[in-house]
């Protein structure tokens, strides 16, 4: 099976690349997210790949991250989800934004998602829940539980403080922690989670 793909972009589209690897082109089939991140033809890249077998093709999906190839594995593992649809979601909600709503079991919001019906929304919550709380996106997926006015600072804050080396799962706790409000700058909610992650 192929896992991972290093080349240069011969063409892209939203939908799907062309990888030339050595003189072979690999036509890769790419979620949005993707897409937004590829540099322009020509550039060198490396895309996590899924290899999708079925009787009459060989068909290969492509992602820049690694917690996205696995999200796609956890959606085609639900009854009724295939790799196009699982692409497809992809395209149209972060994964951070889907692991909170699975948590959360916001059926509302899973609905919301172009090709997700109710009955769709109520299986990926039954079935993924306790995979995606073992996931490294479970912590953000909570962390924001009623505090959206203040999720975009918090955001930024993480951001700041994973770059400066720490962890960031211990960040996001931390920060859930905190009581932030909307008046709060970035600076003082960073000098509150420092103050913090240094007891």
């Amino acid at each position: 099976m192929i896992a991972l793909l290093t080349g240069k972009i011969s063409h892209k589209s939203p939908g799907s690349i062309v990888l030339d690897v050595n003189g072979v082109g690999y036509r890769v089939q790419i979620p949005f997210s993707t897409y937004y991140e590829l540099p322009e033809p020509g550039a060198q890249i490396s895309l996590n790949i899924y290899t999708h077998v079925k009787e009459d093709a060989i068909s290969l999906y492509g992602f820049r991250t690694l917690a996205e190839k696995n999200f796609f594995q956890l959606l085609i593992s639900v009854s009724g989800i295939g790799p196009k649809l699982a692409k497809d979601i992809l395209s149209n909600v972060q994964t951070g934004e889907l692991a909170a709503a699975i948590v959360r079991a916001d059926l509302g919001r899973l609905s919301a998602v172009p090709g997700i019906g109710r009955k769709t929304a109520e299986r990926l919550v039954l079935e993924l829940k306790d995979k995606v709380l073992k996931l490294d996106l479970a912590a953000p997926a909570l962390e924001g539980e009623g505090m959206p006015p203040t999720a975009g600072i918090e955001d930024d804050v993480a951001s700041a403080l994973v770059n400066l080396g720490y962890k960031e799962a211990v960040v996001r706790k931390t920060l859930a922690e905190l009581r932030v409000s909307s008046d709060d700058s970035m600076e003082e909610v960073l000098k509150q989670a420092l103050k913090a992650l240094m007891k």
